[in-house]
């Protein structure tokens, strides 16, 4: 584990999802670290309690907040561009944003939501952003053990085959493990490296969207919850350490190299994926 005294001064680290939850308390404790936050949120209204909040933290440091709904690709396309204008080196890149939904619904682009948000928007963004990273830069991705049991099928990524949302949020975060696999093979002769996690579940604003069953389950789940700021040290972690220097590709839980599914190890579902991800943005 990173000690809690590191410095992240003069770093700049682009976050989103960081109005609640485990993206919050991440944002809280690198901004205590020194870093320059660069937040993209949906809700003005969280994203200026939070903006105040780092600034508390660590006024000296200039953060700064985007506004997008990033389960549209068209507006994570827009904030990515402001971003890429707007900052010319970003050391740390942590694609967090992400949640359950309790019914099937599909966004303007004509994307399943929990697709579209979970692993769409890490897509966009950091492609948008590619070209800004530093020489020896971080990407972090949010993943989760739900990949487990998990299936990938490049005919149903939408999840149209009787929708359960458990089911497609468990193929989103396996998504974002393949999506981590294949980008850090593309960046495998950089210095920038690409690392995803299982946070652990946590109480956070996460299991919001449920009703009937589901809002029963989700209540069950979170009696044996962990807080947001310990399902934040590893992104932490991740983020900051020396300890994951060089290290690129890997899936991490408790701050450790785990293995995930065989699913989530096929490289040429990750490269499938890659072309799909391109296909549908650019059909955008």
């Amino acid at each position: 584990m990173s000690s809690s005294n590191q410095s992240m001064a003069g770093k700049v680290i682009v976050i989103t999802g960081a109005t609640s939850g485990i993206g919050q308390a991440a944002a809280k404790k690198l901004a205590a670290m020194g870093a320059r936050l660069v937040m993209v949120a949906r809700s003005r209204e969280r994203g200026e309690a939070m903006l105040s909040r780092v600034k508390e933290l660590s006024p000296q440091t200039g953060h700064t907040i985007h506004y997008a709904d990033l389960s549209v690709l068209t507006e994570s396309q827009r904030v990515g561009n402001e971003i890429a204008m707007a900052e010319s080196r970003i050391d740390v890149l942590i694609n967090n944003a992400g949640a359950l939904f309790g019914k099937r619904q599909i966004t303007a682009d004509g994307l399943e939501k929990t697709f579209a948000l979970n692993h769409m928007s890490y897509f966009v963004l950091t492609e948008c952003l590619r070209e800004n990273l530093a020489p020896d830069a971080r990407v972090v991705n949010t993943a989760s053990a739900a990949h487990r049991g998990a299936r990938f099928r490049i005919e149903n990524l939408q999840s149209g085959n009787k929708y359960r949302s458990f089911s497609a949020y468990g193929l989103s975060k396996l998504c974002n493990i393949l999506f981590t696999r294949e980008l850090a093979r593309q960046f495998s002769d950089t210095g920038v490296t690409v690392n995803c996690l299982h946070p652990g579940v946590v109480a956070s604003r996460f299991f919001d969207n449920q009703s009937g069953a589901l809002a029963i389950l989700s209540k069950l789940v979170l009696l044996f919850a962990i807080t947001p700021e310990k399902g934040a040290e590893t992104i932490v972690f991740l983020a900051s350490s020396d300890d994951v220097n060089g290290i690129t590709g890997k899936y991490f839980s408790k701050c450790r190299v785990k293995t995930p599914t065989a699913e989530a190890q096929n490289d040429r579902s990750a490269g499938l994926l890659w072309e799909e991800s391109e296909r549908l943005w650019a059909s955008d």
